[in-house]
C-alpha cells in the first residue's frame, strides 16, 4: 500500500499555490453540520458552475477530523448547491472518531490529519470488500499554537521549549527559557494553563511528532499516538473547544489549526527553527514547508512524509495534511457514486482554489494530480 520511493512525488509546485491569506468561515470553529443546500436544475452559482454529479445522489455520511471543518463546510456547500437532491453530511468528531466510524462501516469516508497505522489498514479490510482503505491528501495547513498572555504580542518559542510547556516542565511565562526567546518582553509571573485535546486528534499526532523530531530530547512520548501522551494540563473537545478555553483564559497555551486562531482572533506563537529569523503560523509559511513533502505509499495510497524538522527561511514546521480515507475496492454501491462525485469536486482545481480564502493550503500541483487519477478508480 506504498508507493515506491523511486516514484515518489515532491510537493515542488506548491509555490505556485501559496495562499495569500488566512480568511476563515465563521463556521470555522464550529462542530454544527451546513444545512443541505438545495440545487435548482443543477447548477446554482458560479462556485458550482464547474461541478460533475455524475450520478451523485442521496445521502453521503463522513466524519473525522476537526482541521478540515472550513474547508469541509465551503465544499459541502458548493457541491449540494450544484447536485440537486444530495446530502453531504460531515462530522467534525476528530481523527481517531472518523477512522473508528470508517472502519466500522459507519461512514463512506473519514477524515484524518495522519495517515492509516497498519493496524487500521489491516482493520479496514473488513470493511472494504477485496480491498483496502487507502489514504488520499486532500489539504494542508499549519497548526497554530494559540496563547493569550496581556501585553505579549509577538511570542517566540521553540521546539525544545514547547515540548517542555506541554510536558509540564516549564510552567511559568517567565521561566528562563521563554525569556531568553523573548528578550524585552514584559513576561508575568504566572501558572501557564497548557490546554490539548481531549478527543484522539491527529492534530495531537502531528504536534507530536513536530516535538518528537525537532526536540527528541526534550519529548520521549510516542509521536504515533493520537491521544494526549503527558501529564498536566487542561483537556478540551475538538479544535474548537481547544481555542475558545485560550481565548477565555488569561495565561493559556495550546494549539489548534490556525483557522480556528483567525476565527477567535487569538495571538499565535512564532517559531524559532534554527532559521535566521523566527517563522510565523501563516498558510504561505506552512506551504513553504509541506512543498519538501514525499509520497510515501504505495499503489493508490498517497500517504505523505513531512520534513517536521526544516530550517529553511521562512518555512514552518508545526504542519498537518488532511487525507480523506476511503476503500480503493469495496465501497457501497448506493453510495459509490456520490463519494466519487465529491472527491473529484474536493480535489479539483476549483475545489482546491476555494481553500485560499478558508485559510488552508491547497495540496501541491503533483500530488493533486495523482489524487485525481486515484480517485476515479474508486470502485
Amino acid at each position: 500500500m506504498k508507493l515506491s520511493r523511486k516514484n515518489g512525488l515532491r510537493a515542488s509546485a506548491i509555490g505556485a499555490l501559496v495562499v495569500s491569506g488566512a480568511l476563515v468561515l465563521s463556521a470555522c470553529g464550529s462542530d454544527d453540520n451546513t444545512e443541505p443546500t438545495k440545487g435548482g436544475g443543477g447548477q446554482t452559482s458560479a462556485a458550482a458552475s464547474n461541478i460533475k454529479c455524475d450520478g451523485a445522489k442521496g445521502q453521503l455520511l463522513a466524519a473525522g477530523s476537526s482541521a478540515q471543518k472550513g474547508a469541509m463546510d465551503l465544499w459541502v456547500k458548493n457541491f449540494q448547491a450544484a447536485c440537486e437532491g444530495v446530502e453531504v453530511n460531515y462530522q467534525a468528531i476528530g481523527s481517531g472518531g472518523g477512522i473508528t466510524k470508517f472502519n466500522q462501516g459507519q461512514v463512506a469516508f473519514a477524515g484524518s490529519d495522519s495517515a492509516l497505522k497498519d493496524e487500521e489498514v489491516a482493520e479496514s479490510k473488513k470493511i472494504c470488500k477485496g480491498g483496502t482503505g487507502v489514504n488520499l491528501p486532500m489539504v494542508g495547513g499549519p497548526i497554530a499554537i494559540g496563547y493569550k498572555l496581556e501585553g505579549v504580542d509577538n511570542l517566540v518559542l521553540d521546539a525544545s521549549t514547547l515540548a517542555k510547556i506541554f510536558d509540564n516542565k516549564i510552567t511559568k511565562w517567565n521561566d528562563p527559557a521563554i525569556a531568553k526567546l523573548n528578550p524585552g518582553a514584559k513576561l508575568p509571573d504566572s501558572n501557564i494553563q497548557a490546554f490539548h485535546r481531549s478527543d484522539e486528534s491527529g492534530t495531537t499526532q502531528n504536534l507530536g511528532k513536530y516535538l518528537s523530531t525537532a526536540a527528541p530530547a526534550d519529548w520521549k512520548h510516542d509521536p504515533k499516538t493520537k491521544s494526549w501522551p503527558a501529564q498536566g494540563g487542561q483537556a478540551a473537545n475538538g479544535s474548537s473547544g481547544v481555542a475558545t478555553a485560550v481565548k477565555d483564559a488569561e495565561g493559556s497555551i495550546g494549539y489548534f489549526e490556525l483557522s480556528y486562531a483567525t476565527a477567535n482572533k487569538i495571538s499565535t506563537v512564532s517559531l524559532n527553527t534554527g532559521a535566521s529569523a523566527p517563522v510565523a503560523a501563516t498558510s504561505e509559511n506552512a506551504s513553504k514547508a509541506i512543498a519538501a513533502a514525499k509520497v510515501k505509499g504505495t499503489g493508490n495510497d498517497v500517504a505523505l512524509s513531512l520534513d517536521y524538522a526544516t530550517k529553511a527561511e521562512g518555512a514552518y514546521p508545526l504542519i498537518l495534511v488532511t487525507y480523506e480515507i476511503a476503500c480503493d475496492k469495496g465501497n457501497k454501491a448506493e453510495t459509490l457514486p456520490t463519494l466519487k462525485a465529491f472527491l473529484n469536486y474536493t480535489v479539483s482545481e476549483e475545489g482546491q482554489k476555494v481553500l485560499a480564502d478558508a485559510g488552508y493550503a491547497p495540496l501541491p500541483a503533483e500530488i493533486a494530480a495523482k489524487v485525481r487519477s486515484i480517485v476515479p478508480t474508486l470502485s
